[in-house]
C-alpha cells in the first residue's frame, strides 16, 4: 500500500493527502462531539435530579455548575430573568421570559450541532473525491498502455491498483464520518425532544410562580 502511494501520480497523491486530512479532522470532530454530548447528557441528568427533587432555588445552584447542559442553561436564564427587578406586571414578565427561553433553546441546540455539518460533508464527498483519484489513476494507466504499446497485466495492474487505493482511502474517510453523524444526530434529536418538554413544563412552572406572587 505504501509503495503504491509513493508511486502514484501527483494528482492522485494530492487526492490521497486531502482525504487523509479530512479523515484526521473528522476523527477529531467525532471525539469532540462524543465528549461534548456525553457531558451535556450527564450534566442534564444531574440538573434534573435537583430540579425535580427540590425548590427552584436549589436547582439554580446546581444549574450554575452544569454549564454543559442545555437544559440547565435554559433554566438559568429563566430563573435569573424572573428574579431581576422589572416594573412590568408579573404575568407580562413571565410571558417575556418564556419567549426569551425559546431563543436560548435554539442557541443551545445550534451549539450542540456544531461540527455535524463537517461530518456530513466528509461522509458525502469523500467517496467522490476518492473516485476522482481512481479515474485519474485509470487514465494514467491507459496512457502508460499507449506509450508502451502493451496491454499486459504487468503494465496495467500497477496503475489500476494505484487508482483503487484512492477509492479505498475515500471510503475509509467517509464510513466513520457517516456513522458518527447518524449517531450524533440521533442523540441530538433525543436531547431536543427533552428540551421541548422541559421548556413547556418550566414555562408552566413560571406562570404558576407568578400567579402565586400576585
Amino acid at each position: 500500500m505504501f509503495d503504491l502511494i509513493l508511486g502514484a501520480s501527483l494528482v492522485v497523491r494530492a487526492v490521497l493527502i486531502a482525504l487523509a486530512l479530512a479523515s484526521i479532522s473528522s476523527w477529531a470532530v467525532i471525539l469532540l462531539k462524543y465528549r461534548e454530548l456525553s457531558r451535556a447528557e450527564d450534566d442534564t441528568r444531574r440538573f434534573l435530579e435537583a430540579y425535580i427533587g427540590g425548590p427552584l432555588e436549589a436547582a439554580y445552584e446546581v444549574a450554575r455548575d452544569r454549564v454543559a447542559s442545555p437544559m440547565a442553561a435554559i433554566f438559568r436564564v429563566g430563573f435569573e430573568e424572573l428574579s431581576s427587578r422589572d416594573p412590568r406586571p408579573a404575568g407580562e414578565r413571565v410571558e417575556g421570559v418564556i419567549r426569551r427561553l425559546e431563543w436560548v433553546r435554539t442557541e443551545e441546540v445550534h451549539r450542540l450541532e456544531r461540527g455535524l455539518s463537517f461530518l456530513a460533508t466528509v461522509g458525502s464527498s469523500a467517496p467522490f473525491v476518492g473516485l476522482f483519484g481512481t479515474v485519474v489513476g485509470i487514465m494514467n494507466s491507459f496512457t502508460d498502455i499507449g506509450i508502451s504499446g502493451s496491454a499486459s497485466l504487468a503494465v496495467v495492474a500497477p496503475g489500476i491498483a494505484e487508482a483503487l487505493v484512492a477509492t479505498a482511502v475515500g471510503l475509509f474517510a467517509a464510513i466513520p464520518a457517516v456513522i458518527a453523524y447518524n449517531y450524533s444526530s440521533a442523540r441530538l434529536t433525543h436531547i431536543g425532544d427533552r428540551l421541548d418538554v422541559f421548556h413547556s413544563e418550566f414555562g408552566e412552572a413560571l406562570r404558576e410562580r407568578a400567579a402565586r406572587a400576585v
